[in-house]
Protein backbone atom coordinates (compact mmCIF):
# COMPACT_ATOMS: atom_id res chain seq x y z
CA UNK A 1 0.00 0.00 0.00
CA UNK A 2 1.30 3.40 -1.05
CA UNK A 3 2.03 5.65 2.03
CA UNK A 4 1.92 9.24 2.27
CA UNK A 5 4.67 10.45 5.26
CA UNK A 6 7.66 10.43 2.23
CA UNK A 7 9.99 13.46 3.30
CA UNK A 8 8.31 13.43 6.89
CA UNK A 9 10.56 14.21 9.99
CA UNK A 10 11.06 11.15 12.49
CA UNK A 11 8.21 12.14 14.59
CA UNK A 12 5.49 12.01 11.81
CA UNK A 13 6.97 8.55 10.28
CA UNK A 14 4.00 6.31 10.80
CA UNK A 15 5.71 3.47 12.82
CA UNK A 16 7.00 6.37 14.90
CA UNK A 17 3.31 7.61 15.88
CA UNK A 18 1.75 4.41 16.86
CA UNK A 19 1.98 0.53 15.40
CA UNK A 20 0.47 -2.66 15.85
CA UNK A 21 2.04 -6.22 14.84
CA UNK A 22 1.46 -9.25 16.80
CA UNK A 23 -0.65 -8.42 19.48
CA UNK A 24 1.72 -5.32 20.26
CA UNK A 25 1.17 -1.57 19.71
CA UNK A 26 4.02 0.63 19.93
CA UNK A 27 3.54 4.18 20.83
CA UNK A 28 6.90 6.55 20.46
CA UNK A 29 6.25 8.37 24.15
CA UNK A 30 6.51 12.19 23.37
CA UNK A 31 6.66 12.80 26.79
CA UNK A 32 10.76 12.03 26.44
CA UNK A 33 11.12 12.70 23.06
CA UNK A 34 14.01 14.24 21.93
CA UNK A 35 15.80 13.54 25.45
CA UNK A 36 14.87 10.06 25.02
CA UNK A 37 13.89 8.14 21.97
CA UNK A 38 11.64 5.67 23.79
CA UNK A 39 8.51 3.36 23.07
CA UNK A 40 5.92 2.14 24.95
CA UNK A 41 4.08 -1.66 24.10
CA UNK A 42 0.51 -1.67 24.46
CA UNK A 43 -0.54 -5.56 25.47
CA UNK A 44 -4.13 -4.80 25.39
CA UNK A 45 -6.52 -2.01 23.75
CA UNK A 46 -7.38 -0.95 27.38
CA UNK A 47 -3.36 -0.14 27.90
CA UNK A 48 -3.87 1.95 24.52
CA UNK A 49 -6.67 3.66 25.94
CA UNK A 50 -4.35 4.39 29.32
CA UNK A 51 -1.37 5.71 27.20
CA UNK A 52 -3.36 8.22 25.12
CA UNK A 53 -4.98 9.50 28.32
CA UNK A 54 -1.15 9.60 29.73
CA UNK A 55 -0.11 11.63 27.01
CA UNK A 56 2.27 9.37 25.70
CA UNK A 57 1.21 10.19 22.64
CA UNK A 58 -0.49 13.64 21.78
CA UNK A 59 -2.12 16.23 19.24
CA UNK A 60 -3.13 13.89 16.28
CA UNK A 61 -1.07 10.59 17.47
CA UNK A 62 -4.27 9.30 19.39
CA UNK A 63 -6.19 9.36 15.34
CA UNK A 64 -3.49 6.58 14.85
CA UNK A 65 -2.98 4.66 18.16
CA UNK A 66 -7.07 3.96 18.64
CA UNK A 67 -6.88 2.57 15.34
CA UNK A 68 -4.02 0.17 16.34
CA UNK A 69 -5.58 -0.17 19.35
CA UNK A 70 -8.69 -1.46 17.79
CA UNK A 71 -6.48 -3.97 15.85
CA UNK A 72 -5.45 -5.28 18.80
CA UNK A 73 -8.75 -5.62 20.47
CA UNK A 74 -9.33 -7.85 17.62
CA UNK A 75 -6.04 -10.14 18.63
CA UNK A 76 -7.66 -10.14 22.34
CA UNK A 77 -11.15 -11.55 20.79
CA UNK A 78 -9.68 -13.79 18.02
CA UNK A 79 -11.16 -17.41 18.11
CA UNK A 80 -14.13 -16.23 19.84
CA UNK A 81 -17.78 -16.78 17.83
CA UNK A 82 -18.58 -13.65 15.38
CA UNK A 83 -21.23 -11.72 17.87
CA UNK A 84 -18.70 -12.00 20.50
CA UNK A 85 -15.78 -10.23 18.66
CA UNK A 86 -18.41 -7.24 17.75
CA UNK A 87 -19.53 -7.03 21.23
CA UNK A 88 -15.99 -7.01 21.96
CA UNK A 89 -14.87 -4.43 19.25
CA UNK A 90 -17.79 -1.87 19.99
CA UNK A 91 -17.18 -2.23 23.60
CA UNK A 92 -13.21 -1.31 22.51
CA UNK A 93 -14.54 1.45 20.26
CA UNK A 94 -16.11 3.50 23.23
CA UNK A 95 -12.69 2.73 26.05
CA UNK A 96 -10.25 3.95 23.18
CA UNK A 97 -12.55 6.73 21.82
CA UNK A 98 -13.47 8.20 25.13
CA UNK A 99 -9.60 7.99 26.11
CA UNK A 100 -9.80 12.13 26.29
CA UNK A 101 -13.13 13.58 26.22
CA UNK A 102 -12.16 16.73 23.97
CA UNK A 103 -11.61 14.80 20.81
CA UNK A 104 -13.71 11.48 21.89
CA UNK A 105 -15.98 12.48 18.60
CA UNK A 106 -13.01 12.61 16.71
CA UNK A 107 -12.01 9.24 18.03
CA UNK A 108 -14.91 7.67 17.45
CA UNK A 109 -15.13 8.37 13.73
CA UNK A 110 -11.90 6.36 13.60
CA UNK A 111 -13.13 3.77 16.23
CA UNK A 112 -16.76 3.00 15.09
CA UNK A 113 -15.29 2.50 11.41
CA UNK A 114 -12.84 -0.14 12.41
CA UNK A 115 -15.91 -1.85 14.02
CA UNK A 116 -17.70 -1.58 10.73
CA UNK A 117 -14.26 -2.69 8.64
CA UNK A 118 -14.17 -5.79 11.64
CA UNK A 119 -17.64 -6.91 10.64
CA UNK A 120 -17.07 -6.85 7.44
CA UNK A 121 -14.79 -9.16 7.33
CA UNK A 122 -15.83 -11.25 9.62
CA UNK A 123 -18.87 -12.07 7.04
CA UNK A 124 -16.46 -12.51 4.51
CA UNK A 125 -13.97 -14.88 5.97
CA UNK A 126 -11.06 -12.57 6.30
CA UNK A 127 -8.92 -11.36 9.37
CA UNK A 128 -10.45 -8.52 11.27
CA UNK A 129 -6.97 -7.93 12.61
CA UNK A 130 -5.24 -7.05 9.14
CA UNK A 131 -8.55 -5.37 7.98
CA UNK A 132 -8.17 -3.05 10.39
CA UNK A 133 -4.76 -2.64 10.11
CA UNK A 134 -5.02 -1.20 6.34
CA UNK A 135 -7.80 1.03 7.36
CA UNK A 136 -6.29 2.66 9.85
CA UNK A 137 -2.97 2.96 7.18
CA UNK A 138 -5.87 4.18 5.05
CA UNK A 139 -7.09 6.37 7.55
CA UNK A 140 -3.77 7.88 7.97
CA UNK A 141 -3.31 8.08 4.07
CA UNK A 142 -6.29 10.01 4.11
CA UNK A 143 -4.99 12.53 6.46
CA UNK A 144 -1.75 12.90 5.14
CA UNK A 145 -3.16 14.24 2.04
CA UNK A 146 -6.03 16.32 3.59
CA UNK A 147 -3.21 17.99 5.57
CA UNK A 148 -1.26 18.51 2.85
CA UNK A 149 -3.28 20.66 0.91
CA UNK A 150 -4.10 22.45 4.33
CA UNK A 151 -0.11 22.95 4.74
CA UNK A 152 -0.20 24.35 1.19
CA UNK A 153 -2.66 27.09 1.89
CA UNK A 154 -0.86 27.76 5.21
CA UNK A 155 2.68 28.21 3.56
CA UNK A 156 1.29 30.58 0.75
CA UNK A 157 0.21 33.30 4.01
CA UNK A 158 3.84 32.83 5.42
CA UNK A 159 6.38 35.27 3.68
CA UNK A 160 9.48 34.51 2.26
CA UNK A 161 11.81 34.22 4.81
CA UNK A 162 9.47 35.44 7.05
CA UNK A 163 8.88 34.09 11.01
CA UNK A 164 6.30 32.59 12.27
CA UNK A 165 4.92 31.44 15.84
CA UNK A 166 3.65 28.27 16.54
CA UNK A 167 1.93 27.06 20.16
CA UNK A 168 1.96 23.39 20.80
CA UNK A 169 2.22 20.53 18.40
CA UNK A 170 -0.05 20.45 15.17
CA UNK A 171 1.70 16.85 13.98
CA UNK A 172 0.83 16.42 10.74
CA UNK A 173 -0.10 20.41 9.43
CA UNK A 174 4.08 20.61 10.65
CA UNK A 175 4.77 18.03 8.39
CA UNK A 176 2.93 18.77 5.54
CA UNK A 177 3.93 22.92 5.72
CA UNK A 178 7.88 21.70 6.01
CA UNK A 179 7.06 19.65 2.65
CA UNK A 180 5.23 22.52 1.09
CA UNK A 181 7.63 24.78 1.92
CA UNK A 182 10.44 22.37 0.54
CA UNK A 183 8.23 21.82 -2.82
CA UNK A 184 7.98 26.02 -3.62
CA UNK A 185 11.99 26.39 -1.80
CA UNK A 186 10.25 28.88 0.33
CA UNK A 187 12.39 29.93 3.70
CA UNK A 188 11.07 30.88 6.71
CA UNK A 189 12.06 31.07 10.71
CA UNK A 190 10.08 29.58 13.23
CA UNK A 191 9.71 30.66 16.81
CA UNK A 192 8.11 27.62 19.06
CA UNK A 193 6.51 28.92 22.88
CA UNK A 194 7.80 25.75 24.98
CA UNK A 195 3.89 25.14 25.60
CA UNK A 196 4.12 24.45 29.72
CA UNK A 197 3.72 22.06 31.17
CA UNK A 198 4.52 19.14 28.96
CA UNK A 199 6.77 21.36 26.60
CA UNK A 200 5.43 19.98 23.20
CA UNK A 201 6.31 23.12 21.36
CA UNK A 202 9.96 22.97 22.52
CA UNK A 203 10.37 19.16 22.60
CA UNK A 204 8.20 18.30 19.20
CA UNK A 205 7.42 21.18 17.43
CA UNK A 206 11.00 22.57 17.15
CA UNK A 207 12.01 19.37 16.81
CA UNK A 208 10.68 18.79 13.53
CA UNK A 209 11.05 22.14 12.31
CA UNK A 210 15.25 21.91 13.09
CA UNK A 211 15.55 18.50 11.79
CA UNK A 212 14.08 19.50 8.78
CA UNK A 213 16.88 22.14 8.09
CA UNK A 214 14.32 25.64 9.08
CA UNK A 215 15.99 27.95 11.31
CA UNK A 216 14.23 27.42 14.92
CA UNK A 217 13.76 29.25 18.05
CA UNK A 218 12.09 28.79 21.54
CA UNK A 219 10.83 30.66 23.53
CA UNK A 220 9.13 30.04 27.07
CA UNK A 221 5.52 31.12 27.42
CA UNK A 222 5.93 34.04 29.29
CA UNK A 223 8.15 35.56 26.34
CA UNK A 224 5.48 36.34 23.65
CA UNK A 225 4.83 39.69 24.17
CA UNK A 226 8.01 40.38 24.16
CA UNK A 227 8.65 38.43 20.99
CA UNK A 228 5.82 39.71 19.48
CA UNK A 229 6.82 43.45 20.43
CA UNK A 230 11.16 42.76 19.01
CA UNK A 231 11.37 39.61 17.34
CA UNK A 232 9.36 40.81 13.89
CA UNK A 233 7.77 37.56 13.81
CA UNK A 234 4.84 37.74 10.58
CA UNK A 235 2.22 35.41 12.06
CA UNK A 236 1.05 33.22 14.93
CA UNK A 237 -0.90 29.58 13.52
CA UNK A 238 -1.75 27.07 16.04
CA UNK A 239 -3.66 23.83 14.81
CA UNK A 240 -6.90 22.73 16.58
CA UNK A 241 -8.05 20.09 18.53
CA UNK A 242 -11.62 21.53 18.08
CA UNK A 243 -13.42 23.73 15.53
CA UNK A 244 -16.79 24.92 15.89
CA UNK A 245 -19.51 26.11 12.98
CA UNK A 246 -19.32 29.01 14.96
CA UNK A 247 -15.71 30.06 14.74
CA UNK A 248 -14.67 29.33 18.12
CA UNK A 249 -12.04 26.56 18.29
CA UNK A 250 -9.97 24.54 21.13
CA UNK A 251 -6.60 24.12 21.11
CA UNK A 252 -3.50 23.31 23.91
CA UNK A 253 -4.29 25.69 26.60
CA UNK A 254 -2.32 29.04 26.33
CA UNK A 255 -3.80 29.39 22.58
CA UNK A 256 -6.55 31.72 24.59
CA UNK A 257 -3.91 34.33 25.53
CA UNK A 258 -1.47 34.02 22.48
CA UNK A 259 -4.27 35.08 20.06
CA UNK A 260 -5.03 38.42 22.38
CA UNK A 261 -1.49 39.47 22.06
CA UNK A 262 -1.24 38.61 18.34
CA UNK A 263 -4.19 41.00 18.08
CA UNK A 264 -2.63 43.42 20.36
CA UNK A 265 -0.11 44.05 17.94
CA UNK A 266 -1.61 43.38 15.05
CA UNK A 267 -0.68 40.06 14.16
CA UNK A 268 -3.01 37.67 12.16
CA UNK A 269 -4.00 34.02 13.46
CA UNK A 270 -3.84 31.53 11.27
CA UNK A 271 -5.86 27.95 12.64
CA UNK A 272 -5.25 24.87 10.85
CA UNK A 273 -7.86 22.16 10.35
CA UNK A 274 -11.28 20.63 9.22
CA UNK A 275 -14.16 22.19 11.09
CA UNK A 276 -16.18 19.82 13.14
CA UNK A 277 -19.58 18.90 11.32
CA UNK A 278 -21.16 18.16 15.44
CA UNK A 279 -19.91 20.96 16.55
CA UNK A 280 -22.04 24.06 16.50
CA UNK A 281 -20.56 26.32 19.09
CA UNK A 282 -18.55 27.17 21.86
CA UNK A 283 -20.89 25.11 24.18
CA UNK A 284 -20.26 21.98 22.35
CA UNK A 285 -16.58 21.82 23.35
CA UNK A 286 -15.31 20.13 26.50
CA UNK A 287 -12.60 21.25 28.13
CA UNK A 288 -10.78 18.37 29.63
CA UNK A 289 -9.61 18.80 33.30
CA UNK A 290 -6.23 16.87 33.53
CA UNK A 291 -4.50 15.78 36.81
CA UNK A 292 -3.06 18.93 38.38
CA UNK A 293 -0.13 16.84 39.84
CA UNK A 294 1.11 17.19 35.95
CA UNK A 295 1.47 21.25 36.61
CA UNK A 296 3.21 20.51 40.47
CA UNK A 297 5.88 18.16 38.66
CA UNK A 298 8.02 17.71 35.57
CA UNK A 299 9.63 14.57 34.62
CA UNK A 300 9.26 13.52 38.15
CA UNK A 301 10.89 16.67 39.89
CA UNK A 302 8.44 18.64 41.86
CA UNK A 303 8.51 21.98 41.83
CA UNK A 304 6.31 23.30 44.49
CA UNK A 305 6.18 22.49 48.33
CA UNK A 306 3.95 20.03 49.19
CA UNK A 307 0.86 22.03 50.07
CA UNK A 308 0.79 23.79 46.90
CA UNK A 309 -2.21 23.39 44.84
CA UNK A 310 -2.41 23.35 41.30
CA UNK A 311 -4.98 23.02 37.98
CA UNK A 312 -4.79 21.87 34.55
CA UNK A 313 -7.57 22.54 31.94
CA UNK A 314 -5.81 21.26 28.81
CA UNK A 315 -7.33 23.45 26.70
CA UNK A 316 -9.14 26.69 26.00
CA UNK A 317 -11.25 28.04 23.45
CA UNK A 318 -10.27 30.95 21.12
CA UNK A 319 -13.53 33.09 19.88
CA UNK A 320 -13.47 34.30 16.35
CA UNK A 321 -12.77 37.79 16.72
CA UNK A 322 -9.18 36.78 17.10
CA UNK A 323 -9.23 34.26 14.59
CA UNK A 324 -7.64 35.75 10.99
CA UNK A 325 -8.60 32.93 8.90
CA UNK A 326 -9.27 29.45 9.28
CA UNK A 327 -7.17 27.36 7.08
CA UNK A 328 -8.64 23.75 5.33
CA UNK A 329 -7.79 21.89 2.53
CA UNK A 330 -10.02 23.85 0.76
CA UNK A 331 -9.34 27.79 1.32
CA UNK A 332 -8.75 29.58 4.14
CA UNK A 333 -11.75 30.45 5.55
CA UNK A 334 -13.50 33.51 7.87
CA UNK A 335 -14.44 32.11 11.42
CA UNK A 336 -17.48 33.60 10.62
CA UNK A 337 -18.43 31.69 7.58
CA UNK A 338 -17.39 27.91 8.57
CA UNK A 339 -20.93 26.93 8.37
CA UNK A 340 -20.17 27.02 4.37
CA UNK A 341 -17.29 24.30 4.31
CA UNK A 342 -20.15 22.29 5.05
CA UNK A 343 -22.09 23.47 1.96
CA UNK A 344 -19.91 20.98 0.03
CA UNK A 345 -20.00 17.08 0.33
CA UNK A 346 -16.71 16.55 3.22
CA UNK A 347 -14.59 14.31 1.90
CA UNK A 348 -13.69 11.09 5.11
CA UNK A 349 -10.93 12.75 6.81
CA UNK A 350 -10.30 10.29 9.72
Amino acid sequence: MERKDQNMPFLLKYENVAWYTQGNVRILDRRVYPTETRFVDCKTHGEVAQAIADMVTQSAGPYTAVGMGMALAAYECRGQKEDAQIKYLEKASYTLSHARPTTANRYGIITNHCVEVAKNALASGEDPIEKIVEATIESLNRRYSTMQLVGDNLADLIPYNGKILTQCYGETIIGTVIRAAMNKNKSFKVMCAETRPYLQGARLTSSCFASMGFDTTVITDNMVAYSMQHENIDLFTSAADSIARSGHIANKIGTFQISILANHFGIPYFVTGIPDADKYSEKDIVIEMRDPAQVLSYRGIHNTLPQVKAIYPSFDVVPPHLISGVVTDRRVYSPYDLTSYFDEPVKDFY
